[in-house]
């Protein structure tokens, strides 16, 4: 049957999914007998009649449910990469399932009975470092699910937790929706002025998808297609129309996301009120680095000031240089980008275009490997026997370079179509950790948003893609080589202000000549990079780096506005912003637009109160860089002390003490400021 390639592990090669066993129709049918599975394993444990133990009972716990696991790992991967009609309307029916399957564990008090047994006795019992995480964060999993609560308070949870889990899919789908429905469609060549070549032919690849044979080219609001755009259309109405069609998604009309915010919100903050917090920032936090909502704000706060500043003196620049080049109206939000790349032409004589013809995608990643190979000895070797499930995505098994031991699978998945969501990822299709009685090693996934090959040339990066590219593989080397015993503690399984430190930690490399110099080749001469080209990139990663600082706290402020200061019964979602953001807003707000409903990091995503966590990681991952830096760049002891204590330990022990015992000392919170040039 073809559920069973479902629930079970398959017969391929490191028991891989088996793309293409299984049907959409078998999803819904897997996911109950998952569960039903599951709970007969919770009853086992339940009814074991010898004395509640750290073996028979939070290990037992760990191994329990893991169909139900592996049936919603590719459910909700695809969900995201490759959402058909059908999965959509599945979406809210499984969470839903697997909503109420989750309370039922969380709210079993007598599940709860033995948890509690266990950790009551703690102290007395000899437990590792990383089963005292474990049997730490099991209790109080349990506690900040409603464990303690009394029945009434436990069934309004219930509920609670079963309507989240019907919205917050709603919020993607509308979204996902809201970008598909937008296209601007040009027939007028003189309308294609500013545009690079590049651009141009994948437009208008893009009509030809569409089935426009006639002469037309298609401006859409996949990254690819509308960041260029605005950087370099001159035909500043077509800018303006495409600007607030992303930045209007879904606040208003037939995908509005407006009630939907509301009620999520609303939700979240019942849920915290329950479980004793003050907020849903307050819940929230308590499990991050930064512990507490003030402890955000005073963060955010003093990265503020010196932002704010910059930012000031980078738009009056802006505005200056626009006028200059023949604006006679105020700067627009959607001037920005296309008056900014100017402005950097300018002054560093350096044109990002410049970059992509030395960038193509398969060299990229190619890069991405081999630095890997350097600082953590592991090598990639591209597997195109495994399925996939969809022939864009590319297919990698990763080895120790020492013994030719395995460490996982990587599958990478590039390319913008109308089933797959915006933005970048990291995900996993298996953890890394000890159940089905052996030691299972990681498969794990990138998913991004770039650049489509034409007829003409390759898939050729942006160094933003590059960037994001660097990014979302830092997450996945994360995931790939940890060495955690329980797979709820291994790879990216840290604290939310933790996760974007390897991610984030990668994107620096990208301005050291030696490491560009190993990967980045033009597409037609295989020539590298010239030294000048290098010397304008460096010089110019500062360039408006005050204005990109307050682009993200105005994000990481309005987090914090929905989660941590609620304020019952808002019924102007508009105002709410507005009224959040006006200390980091450099423009005045533009009618019908609005960030919110299109924030699925916090609305659809796990970022709710922890968007701050982006700048709080930056920190971690500027002084961590220094350390590298200030020893030779690929010195090996330095990388060894990474992977040991940052990669390979997951969430095993307290984020504080896994950097303090690879840097030596705790962050420089001026690492940042300094990297950034704002000090």
């Amino acid at each position: 049957m073809a559920i069973e390639n479902l629930l079970n592990e398959s017969n391929l090669k490191y028991n891989a999914v088996d793309f293409g066993s299984f049907k959409e129709e078998d999803y819904l049918p897997a996911v109950k007998q998952a569960i039903a599975k599951g709970k007969a394993e919770i009853e086992e444990l339940k009814n074991n009649s010898e004395s509640p133990s750290f073996e028979n009972t939070i290990e037992k716990l760990e191994s329990c449910g893991l169909e139900v696991d592996r049936v919603l790992t590719v459910f909700y991967n695809l969900y995201s990469a490759e959402a058909s009609e059908n999965l959509q309307t599945l979406a809210p029916q499984i969470s839903g399932l697997t909503a109420n399957f989750s309370s039922d564990i969380n709210l079993d008090a007598d599940l709860f009975e033995r948890v509690k047994a266990v950790y009551d006795q703690r102290e007395s019992l000899s437990l590792s470092e990383e089963q005292k995480t474990l049997l730490r964060k099991t209790y109080i999993g349990f506690v900040r699910n409603g464990a303690l609560l009394d029945q009434e308070k436990k069934e309004k949870l219930r509920e609670i937790d079963a309507r989240l889990a019907e919205v917050s899919p709603k919020f993607s789908e509308n979204i996902l929706k809201q970008t598909n429905a937008f296209e601007l469609e040009i027939t007028d060549e003189s309308k294609l002025a500013g545009l690079p070549d590049s651009f141009i032919e994948g437009a208008r690849e893009l009509a030809l998808e569409k089935g426009l044979k006639k002469k037309a080219w298609i401006v859409n609001l996949d990254a690819p297609s509308f960041v260029p755009f605005l950087k370099y259309s001159e035909i500043r109405d077509l800018r303006k129309e495409v600007w607030k069609a992303y930045q209007s998604r879904c606040a208003g009309g037939e995908f509005s996301n407006i009630d939907i915010v509301k009620e999520i919100v609303s939700l979240r903050h019942q849920r915290a009120k329950i479980l004793g917090y003050e907020n849903h920032a307050e819940y929230v936090l308590e499990e991050r680095m930064a512990k507490k909502p003030e402890n955000v704000i005073a963060f955010l706060d003093k990265l503020k000031s010196p932002s704010k500043a910059a930012a000031e003196k980078d738009l009056e620049e802006l505005k200056k240089f626009a006028k200059d080049q023949g604006l006679e109206d105020e700067l627009m939000p959607w001037d920005f980008s296309f008056y900014s790349e100017k402005l950097k032409i300018a002054q560093y004589d350096f044109d990002s275009e410049q970059l992509k013809p030395y960038l193509p995608v398969e060299k990229c990643i190619a890069g991405a490997f081999g630095l890997a190979e350097k600082l953590f000895e592991i090598r990639f070797e591209k597997n195109t026997e495994l399925p996939t499930y969809h022939p864009d995505v590319q297919c990698y098994e990763v080895f120790d370079k020492k013994d030719d031991s395995f460490v996982g699978l990587f599958y990478a998945d590039f390319f913008p179509r109308a089933t797959k969501r915006a933005g970048a990822w990291m995900t996993s299709y298996k953890s890394q950790g000890y159940y089905s009685g052996k030691q299972q090693r990681p498969h794990v996934s990138i998913v991004c948003n770039f650049t489509k090959p034409t007829k003409g040339k390759p898939s050729l990066l942006t160094f933003m893609e590059l960037e994001t590219l660097f990014h979302e593989f830092g997450h996945s080397l994360h995931g790939l080589l940890s060495k955690c015993r329980y797979k709820s503690l291994g790879g990216t399984n840290v604290h939310w202000d933790f996760v974007e430190l390897p991610s984030q930690f990668m994107e620096n490399w990208l301005l050291e000549k030696a490491v560009l110099d190993e990967f980045a080749a033009h597409y037609e001469t295989g020539e590298k990079i010239p030294q000048e080209l290098i010397e304008k990139l460096q010089k110019s990663s500062h360039f408006q780096a005050g204005y990109q600082s307050l682009r993200q706290l105005n994000f990481a402020y309005l987090d914090m506005a929905w989660h941590g200061k609620y304020l019952d019964n808002i019924d102007d979602v508009v105002a709410f912003e507005r009224e959040a953001t006006k200390d980091t807003s450099l423009f005045d707000p533009i009618e019908g637009t609005l960030s919110s409903t299109g924030f699925a990091h916090i609305f659809a995503g796990g970022y709710s109160a922890g968007y701050y966590s982006y700048k709080w990681a930056e920190v971690l991952d500027a002084d961590a860089f220094e350390h590298f830096k200030e020893n030779n760049l690929f010195d090996q002891s330095v990388a060894r002390s990474y992977k040991e204590n940052i990669l390979e330990k997951g969430g095993s022990e307290e984020p504080d003490t896994l950097y303090r015992r690879f840097r030596g000392k705790d962050p420089d919170p001026n690492a940042l400021l300094r990297r950034d040039g704002l000090l």
